[in-house]
């Protein structure tokens, strides 16, 4: 009877999510749905090459730009466009938002007070 009784206790009394905001994000940054923004964006979405090729005797390099320097409403509507060599996520609004959050750190308020 004590054991259900704590168990009821920790239950009821426990956040209700077991990872923070930032967490979340950077789960989502690392793998929204199956590949990750990091592998062609960077760690921190500084861009990043993905490869090198030869086009008629020319050297170049297909790259993910940067994208840490855009603002929300820019970044937004990169990932609701169709983008050249960049997959389609179908990303809800909440997930879009934690994206750009895990990029602009200094924009997350502490959880505590937003709720």
């Amino acid at each position: 009877m004590r054991l259900l009784l704590l168990f009821f206790t920790v239950v009821l009394g426990a956040d209700e999510s077991f990872i923070t905001p930032q967490e979340y994000a950077a789960q989502l940054y690392h793998n929204p749905r199956g590949i990750g923004c990091h592998l062609c964006h960077g760690e921190h979405g500084e861009g990043k090459v993905i490869a090198h090729y030869i086009d008629k005797g020319e050297k170049k390099a297909f790259e993910g730009p940067p994208i840490r320097a855009l603002d929300f409403r820019r970044f937004d509507a990169a990932l609701n466009r169709r983008n050249t060599g960049m997959p389609k996520y179908f990303l809800t609004a909440p997930e879009r938002k934690a994206l750009y959050r895990y990029l602009h750190p200094e924009t997350v308020k502490d959880a505590h007070a937003e709720k």
